[in-house]
């Protein structure tokens, strides 16, 4: 330090350096895109394509996943006002926390509730109160929100090879592909004429241009459908919109020890992995520890109105990004929010509308969606080094025998890392 007791510039560089590395530190948060776009360019963006697929996207969150809440919901006790406020939390929140992420980092980050948490919540309500569950989703939330803020999130997933994360999200995306098998055996009629104008939509590329080749398919099974009376009658009933009901939750420890560290979990290396892996493929690069901090967030909101954590979700990201540039498919994950969020509001209404539609319609307009994404982790799993690895966790993942409470996703990676600890070692770590 100068005799006269102002700091020397080695002083200023190394205090300015330190200063800098707090910062980093608290911002284990990446920071945001400073080229995001503005309304007008957001609705410039927002095209017929990105509409359509972000329908799609919606379309498959609102039936399958939905009747899953539905049922576990119901055998849990739950009345007919705590489900429909499940469905708000589930949709508007989680919607609106989607449309402000992917306009913030303008890349496609679709947060949803997790599918493996809401399985979870099932069996717990059989011996637990749903105050005593509440609790569990805002603890597993907290632990979700420290782990992004830290930066903690991103290090542990970054430390599984993407090889053998692609090979969990073949074997949890395979059963979509089969979906369409199965669809076509159980309703020719409506699956057929799907898979019908999708390959010929998708085999004219020019026709494909004026009308996306999934929207053309949605077109064709709902027509046939209609025609052949296969949507229930009476689903749409008046316009209702949904009253949240705020439950107070109960914090113990049975209840924390059975569901705080499988959610957990399942939130960070299954369903993040999936969505992190989804978008790397397909060209993004989305921020993990805003992501992890964000889902933490969402959990702790969706908790408020009764419904589990929020995820990054791997099936709603790999619709979202299955059409159109990959510099517009944030709007894409945009217009899936909207018409999440519409969804929330309505929700009594629209509930029962949406569960109406014929299995086979839903199950094969999500697996023709997902045929290119399951095809990508295909290739990116098994083409390269890590495949004994990345064979080993897709076939774990695929037996779908879950240990522990904690879904066989988990594990798939779990037995991946092993055996290519084991086997491949040379090439673990000149991948790494």
């Amino acid at each position: 330090m100068p005799a006269n007791g102002s700091p020397g510039p080695d002083s200023v560089t190394r205090r300015g350096h330190g200063a800098r590395e707090r910062r980093a530190h608290l911002g284990a948060i990446e920071a945001i895109d400073p080229n995001r776009p503005g309304l007008k360019g957001l609705l410039c963006d927002i095209g017929p394509t990105q509409w359509a697929t972000g329908f799609v996207a919606f379309l498959f969150g609102a039936t399958g996943p939905l009747a899953i809440i539905l049922s576990v919901g119901t055998a849990g006790g739950l009345s007919p006002q705590q489900l429909a406020s499940i469905v708000f939390g589930v949709f508007f929140i989680n919607g609106l926390l989607t449309l402000l992420m992917s306009w913030a980092y303008r890349q496609p980050l679709a947060l949803f509730w997790t599918i493996p948490g809401t399985v979870l919540m099932g069996p717990a309500l059989s011996h637990l109160s749903y105050a005593e569950v509440l609790g569990a989703f805002y603890a597993t939330s907290l632990v979700v929100l420290a782990l992004g803020w830290s930066g903690l999130a991103k290090r542990v997933l970054e430390f599984i090879p993407m090889p053998i994360v692609m090979g969990m999200v073949a074997g949890i995306f395979m059963k979509f592909g089969l979906d369409v098998v199965r669809s076509l055996h159980g309703d020719l009629a409506v699956a057929g004429s799907m898979v019908a104008v999708f390959l010929g939509l998708t085999a004219m590329p020019r026709a494909g241009r004026a009308m996306p080749p999934l929207i053309g398919a949605l077109i064709a099974g709902g027509v046939v459908a209609l025609a052949n009376g296969k949507f229930a009658p009476g689903a749409l009933g008046a316009l209702q919109l949904v009253e949240p009901v705020f439950t107070m939750p109960a914090f113990s420890w049975r209840a924390m020890v059975e569901l705080v560290v499988p959610l957990a979990i399942t939130i960070l290396l299954v369903q993040h992995g999936q969505g992190f892996a989804v978008l790397t493929q397909a060209g993004h690069r989305p921020p993990i520890s805003a992501v992890t901090a964000a889902a933490g967030l969402g959990g702790l909101l969706s908790a408020m109105v009764g419904a589990v954590g929020t995820a990054l979700t791997g099936p709603t990201n790999g619709l979202i990004v299955s059409a159109g540039p990959c510099e517009r498919h944030y709007a894409t994950a945009i217009a899936t929010a909207v018409l999440a969020m519409a969804f929330g509001l309505v929700a009594p209404t629209f509930t029962q509308l949406m569960l109406s539609a014929p299995k086979e319609l839903i199950l094969t307009l999500g697996g023709l969606a997902m045929l290119r994404v399951l095809l990508g982790a295909f290739v990116t799993a098994f083409k390269g080094p890590l495949s004994f690895g990345a064979m080993t966790c897709f076939l774990v993942t695929v037996a779908d025998m879950p240990v522990l409470n904690i879904g066989a996703a988990f594990w798939g990676l779990v037995a991946g890392l092993i055996v290519s600890v084991l086997t491949e070692r040379g090439e673990l770590a000149e991948h790494r």
